[in-house]
């Protein structure tokens, strides 16, 4: 818990805008999901599997953030502005 507040807190400090949109977030939450229960159901393991829990990590981070290094770099969003 403490951990999530810390990265929020980071957030905010440095002006990190949202870039991603709601559609991003929940593919990128269903996709670390599906890791999580491949490697819990020992379909993947050992190298593999390490390699991408950590993807499903970084996954459920930016989506937890809204906001994507990549998508920074690129100039890209996914997020619609509001009118």
């Amino acid at each position: 818990m403490f951990l999530w507040c810390r990265i929020f807190a980071l957030q905010k400090a440095n002006n990190l805008k949202p870039n991603m949109g709601t559609l991003d977030r929940v593919a990128r939450i269903i996709a670390a999901s599906i890791v999580v229960i491949l490697y819990f159901t020992n379909i993947i393991s050992g190298t593999v599997a390490i390699i991408l829990l950590v993807f499903a990590g970084i996954l459920l981070l930016t989506s937890a953030l809204s906001f994507c290094p990549l998508y920074l770099s690129f100039r890209f969003s996914t997020k619609q502005e509001k009118k």
